[in-house]
């Protein structure tokens, strides 16, 4: 063992450097792995340790109207502390005029009882007693240009702002983006007029236990005993369980793109070792002369590779952890709990594990020559070795494959999602290495008499012996492939967004409009010279009963698989003559008017999503209790719904004529045509009919081009190293055959090639395989982008052409820009000292 580790050791004396730069191939890929783990295992840590706070209680009760005697009677008997919190969405006027929809909540007892409340000044809270007084989310407080001390009107009632919040347990970072917090007194909130009956208003039962309590029984006993009460229930646990779920999802996803940069690196890493040891046959044949066994030989070669792994994982974990320091400091604005740094030594491990694994196996595949070197290599260089194919090459193909799906199955929990993250490795990869084998044959037999001879010289060099045109089609494609499919995405989601708004969509909603208060608001809006163009009625109802059986019944049949939140939630549902243009016709017909005294079951139209839900066909009647007055139906129609349409959408479609004289609000739609023309109108409407909430559509808009450009960027920095991997490996397959571009170069010098003729042959080169390599990956990410627009998105794939056009010239540049750089001198050797070598 120690005349191995020495002649492996002694052997790497003049390629050190060189050796060096091929470990660089894994150390991004590494330190992606590292990084991404290690920040997950932090975020785990964070979110157990900080569990409670996320809810601020132990467990807590909301409803859409005010808890019954009966139910607060229950939650006292639970014991521990109580809480009581009731919260609206309304608008809100800053002294400045502009209005901005917000949350308004009220809070009575001692909420929250865990987590950390931060406000500017830190007794902001108590000032709020005075009932003239409210607090307001700092952001909120940013973008209106308004600052505490300042005025804010609500329902009315103009407030002063005492407060600013900066953090609050539960509270949502994106949630805060559309509608941020705004807090007063129980008694100021309702003096604003704003929880009339109608109103879309959440009452919330906050519980803070006994040590000894269990929450998760007791919301089962709770649920059991106030089953009538249709009461949604969240504990801590649960809470901690569900961020742990999004988190566990998002970390393997990005874990996945880690691992994809480690694996080019390894393929960077097996053809600088093909030809590391190309270059050592010599000295493999002068062991074996000496007596050397064809097994220690291998194992020479094979240490060298390992080594090649563990250095580049030792510095890829330097880098992993060091980005343990920026990581957290660019998400803290989207996480409701502190994040600490801390070192995870298990994602250490399994980061050095996978970068020396995955490049030892395929540091294997050129190493399988050296068992097949002969001794009469040292007698005559031109021996041809043993060509008979290897079996041991497919078993390392295998190995492969398996430690792909091994490793994407661990991430992920699913051998589903590890098969299809391995297969679609293996058809991107077969679709460059096809393309390449595509361009090596059009090369060979292209015929290319009518191009210039540096055009045809560049073109020849595609298809030379030892040429490296699989791997930096491999390199180049690949980032191209995984930026260009982000990009387009991104693309895609915003201007199926954007269309939400364009031609006669409404970019304007009312929601929360009293049956009084719509003929006000048809006159606000025609005043103002931004007419409604829709006008919607909202009757809320629950399920009472669903073939024959109650809602109840069906919901306490253990045997049943009916969701229970589809049995227990508040249906909104509306009545009008005809469908609307988001809609779409499946089954049976929708029935527009019938008479209020007409048949005995109401026929009404559903939409196919909750029809599935229900297991509902044509023909199956179902009970509505409709502010206590039961209303029978059976289900005339189902229907498609857009629900990207910037439009009131139901899932139930009454006709006109039985509910019209039901307890409803409205929700109206209005076309601005211009920015100005929409906040004219929401002033007026805050003014006139305070109670009233508005949504910009252009607002949201720019919410979430915010939010999509910023989850992007996180993406396409990790995406970034996937890319930087494969300019690595450009380098240094560059860098591996500049000697025998040096002899090239040479040769063509001795017949009369002059420099820039060689500079030019070169460009033509990697001009030719920088633009293959660019169109290949940007034909991958078009069709990845139209899988994932149709299958995921439920989008229409984006006309990438623009967007292609350009990845594909800046791809190209870069390669001819890198190929340049990395062989900048090759004609500037001597002839005559070359062609010695030779003799």
């Amino acid at each position: 063992m120690n005349f191995i580790l020495q002649m492996a050791w002694r052997d790497t004396r003049a390629s050190r450097r060189r050796l060096l730069l091929y470990s660089l191939s894994i150390v991004l890929g590494v330190a992606a792995l590292i990084g991404i783990s290690s920040l997950g295992d932090s975020l785990r840590a964070a979110v157990d340790s900080q569990a409670k706070g996320l809810l601020g209680a132990d467990l807590s009760a909301t409803a859409r109207q005010d808890f019954s005697a009966k139910a607060l009677a229950r939650f006292r008997a639970a014991g521990g502390e109580l809480a009581t919190g009731v919260a609206t969405t309304t608008m809100a006027t800053f002294g400045n005029g502009s209005p901005r929809l917000v949350q308004l909540t009220a809070v009575e007892g001692g909420f929250p009882f865990y987590g950390e409340v931060e406000t500017a000044p830190a007794d902001a809270f108590a000032l709020l007693a005075d009932g003239h007084s409210a607090i307001v989310e700092e952001t909120a407080l940013a973008q209106a240009g308004a600052a505490v001390g300042g005025e804010i009107k609500l329902g009315g009632i103009t407030f002063t702002v005492v407060g600013a919040l900066k953090k609050y347990p539960g509270q949502s970072p994106f949630a805060s983006m559309f509608a941020p917090r705004v807090q007063v007194s129980k008694a100021a909130l309702e003096a604003t007029n704003l929880l009339r009956k109608g109103s879309f208003s959440q009452h919330t039962v906050y519980l803070k236990l006994p040590p000894a309590t269990d929450a998760k029984e007791l919301e089962k006993k709770l649920r059991a005993d106030l089953r009538g009460e249709r009461l949604n229930f969240a504990t801590a646990e649960e809470r901690k369980e569900q961020i742990g779920d999004a988190l566990q999802n998002v970390f393997s996803f990005t874990s996945l793109v880690g691992f994809l940069a480690l694996f080019l690196g390894a393929v960077g890493v097996a053809s600088a070792m093909h030809v590391f040891i190309r270059q050592r046959l010599a000295t493999v044949a002068i062991l074996r002369c000496l007596g050397t066994s064809a097994r220690t030989s291998f194992s020479i070669y094979l240490v060298q590779g390992l080594g090649l792994g563990l250095v580049g994982s030792a510095l890829g974990t330097g880098l992993g952890l060091s980005l343990q320091f920026v990581l957290p400091f660019l998400l803290q604005k989207f996480l409701p709990y502190h994040l600490e740094f801390a070192i995870s030594w298990s994602a250490v491990l399994k980061g050095v594990s996978a970068g020396v694994g995955v490049s030892a196996l395929f540091t294997l595949l050129p190493l399988l020559e050296v068992r097949r070197v002969s001794p009469l290599h040292v007698l005559r260089s031109g021996y041809e070795d043993d060509s008979r194919p290897d079996p041991l090459r497919w078993l390392i193909y295998v190995a492969i494959g398996c430690s792909v799906f091994g490793f994407a199955t661990l991430q992920t929990g699913y051998w589903q999602a590890g098969l299809a993250f391995s297969a679609a490795m293996g058809v991107s990869f077969a679709v460059l290495a096809g393309a390449a084998h595509g361009l090596i044959w059009l090369a060979r037999r292209l015929r290319t008499g009518w191009l210039p001879y540096t055009w045809r010289q560049g073109v020849a060099n595609v298809h030379r012996p030892n040429n490296r045109t699989l791997l930096l089609m491999m390199s180049l494609g690949l980032g191209t492939f995984m930026l260009l499919t982000l990009l387009l995405v991104r693309a895609g989601l915003l201007e199926q967004l954007q269309g939400m708004g364009s031609g006669d969509r409404p970019n304007l909603m009312f929601f929360d409009v009293q049956a009084d208060q719509i003929d006000q608001l048809v006159a606000i809006a025609k005043r103002e010279g931004v007419p409604l163009t829709k006008t919607s009625p909202i009757i809320t109802m629950r399920l009472s009963a669903l073939k024959g059986r109650t809602a109840e019944e069906i919901a306490a049949d253990k045997t049943s698989s009916l969701p229970n939140w589809a049995l227990r939630r508040e249906y909104r549902s509306t009545y009008r003559t005809a469908l609307d243009d988001a809609e779409k016709l499946l089954e049976g017909s929708f029935v527009g008017q019938v008479p209020a005294d007409g048949p005995a079951r109401v026929p009404v139209s559903v939409e196919q999503g909750i029809a599935k839900d229900l297991q509902l066909k044509l023909g199956d009647e179902l009970d509505f209790n409709v502010q206590g007055v039961t209303v029978k139906a059976v289900i005339g129609s189902i229907r498609q719904v857009e629900w990207r349409r910037m439009q009131t959408n139901f899932f139930f479609v009454f006709p006109q004529g039985p509910l019209d004289s039901a307890p409803a609000t409205f929700a109206a739609a209005a076309k601005a045509s211009s920015p100005e023309d929409t906040a004219r109108l929401q002033r007026a409407v805050a003014k006139e009919l305070a109670n009233v909430s508005a949504i910009d559509l252009g607002f949201v808009l720019r919410l979430l081009d915010g939010i999509f450009t910023k989850i992007a960027w996180a993406i396409s920095f990790l995406a970034s190293f996937t890319v930087i991997t494969g300019l690595v490996v450009l380098v240094s397959a560059v860098l591996m055959g500049r000697h025998q571009r040096v002899r090239e170069a040479v040769l063509l010098r001795t017949l009369g090639a002059q420099r820039t003729q060689l500079r030019q042959i070169m460009l033509a080169e990697y001009a030719v395989l920088g633009l293959l390599a660019a169109a290949t990956g940007g034909g991958l990410a078009v069709a990845a982008n139209g899988l994932l627009a149709r299958f995921l998105f439920k989008v229409s794939p984006v006309p990438p052409l623009p967007l292609l056009a350009g990845a594909v010239a800046a791809v190209t540049a870069l390669t001819i820009i890198t190929g340049w750089l990395a062989n900048r001198g090759v004609s500037n050797h001597p002839p005559l000292a070359v062609l010695r070598e030779e003799t």
